[in-house]
Parts: structure tokens; sequence; C-alpha cells
């Protein structure tokens, strides 16, 4: 998942880096509305945290710039996200000020300064809603993903999987059947300035079916890839 951080104060915005990359999302920071509005035309983001006191303006603007962005049903590909989940954190504790933050299309209000564990309880439930999901964990056939633990399990058993393939596997559950360019997967899975190599993502799937199974994520070749919405019998993969 690729959070967006909008805050302009560098160790909060460094501390909320470090919280989220440790939690598995890939982290990309604005410190304005005019800096965040251009990364959200050009990347796709999963979620956005953000600061209401902005030096070029008040992080509300940036919001109701963002819902008010031309309807995606037409054109499935428009970025930025008009629908994609928003956490207001921001010093501003007055009951009227949180109501104006939610009443402007922000998903949830946090409260500075808070405890980064709360936060990322936050994040977790406004994807999930997002998603259309009830479950706290994501179940395909005997697979299991939790993602407040970043554990997974095959028919009952630990699976160990390293960062970004948890991730990876994360990105494609939450958008079965839809298939998924290689391009999309390295946004979802690589910030700005993290490393890439070119056949990235080609490994992290050959990880993936190894450990979980041939069958679990199909190729559309020159597409991409996608995990069926119904599970495929297969193998059970070698942890």
């Amino acid at each position: 998942m690729r959070a967006l951080v909008v805050e302009d104060d560098p160790g909060i915005a460094s501390g909320l880096s470090q919280s989220l990359r440790q939690a598995g999302y890939a982290v990309d920071v604005c410190a304005s509305v005019h800096s965040a509005w251009t990364a959200l035309r050009v990347e796709p983001f999963d979620v956005m945290l953000l600061d209401l006191g902005l030096p070029d303006g008040d992080g509300l603007d940036l919001l109701a710039r963002l819902r008010g962005h031309a309807d995606r049903a037409s054109q499935p590909d428009l970025l930025p996200r008009r629908d994609m989940p928003v956490l207001i954190m921001t010093a501003r504790d007055g009951v009227s000020d949180r109501i104006s933050g939610l009443d402007s299309g922000a998903d949830d209000y946090i409260v500075k300064p808070f405890d980064p564990n709360e936060m990322l309880a936050r994040l977790r439930a406004m994807l999930r809603r997002a998603s259309g999901r009830s479950k706290p964990v994501i179940e395909h056939g005997d697979l299991v993903l939790d993602p407040a633990t970043h554990s997974v399990e095959r028919a009952g058993l630990p699976v160990p999987l390293g960062a970004k393939e948890f991730a990876l596997l994360l990105t494609l559950l939450q958008a079965r059947p839809q298939v998924l360019s290689k391009s999309r997967l390295e946004s979802a899975l690589y910030g700005f300035g993290d490393a890439l190599e070119s056949n990235a993502i080609e490994v992290h799937v050959h990880h993936l079916r190894r450990k979980l199974g041939e069958s679990l994520i199909k190729t559309v070749r020159g597409v991409g890839y996608f995990v069926p919405q119904e599970p495929v019998p297969g193998d059970p993969g070698r942890a």
C-alpha cells in the first residue's frame, strides 16, 4: 500500500514515515498543498495522511479539491483518486474542527500528538471500509492474510513473507480479480525515492508462487498479474 504524508514539520514527517514503512507501506512526503496536489496527479496513492496547517494553505482546501475532482466512474484511470481514504492529523482538537474535517470529506480525524499504533489501526480500518470488507483479515480459500499482524497462513500453517512480498500479496488480494500492471504494482510498493530493480515485481511474484503455490497468482502476458476471484486448486506451495 502506498501512503502520501502531507506534513510540513520535518520531525513529525520523519516519524510518520518510519512508522508507516515499518508497517509495510511505501511512503512519500509532501510539505505543502501545491506539492501534494502535484504528487496526487502523477501517482496512484492508496491513502493520504493530511495535516491542516500547511505553509501555502489549509489542508481542508486540498481535501475539498480532491473530493471535488472529476468523477472516476467514467474515467477509471484518472488521477488523483477522488475516493481515496484520507486521515486528517492535526493539533486542532475542538469539536467544531473535527466536525468540519469530517464534513469536508475526511474518512477519519486524529489529534496530535497521537500513538503511532492508533494511527496505523485507523488506517487499516479506513482501507478495510474502502475495499468493502467487514472482517479484519482477508481470506482466499485456505489462505488468510492479517494486515494488522503482517501474518499469512495457508491451510492453517504460517507462511513467512518478506515485507515487499506481503505488500504485493495484499495489493493483489484487495484488487482481485482486477489485473494490475507491473507499473501499478511498482507504484503500490515503492515510493519516489526508493531503489527499484527493473525485475523487482517478477522476483516478488516468483517468491510468492514458490511459498504459496503456482496457482495463486495468474499472469496476463504483456498486461500484468491478478488473483482470481475464487481460489483455484493448485500446489500448496513450499514455505
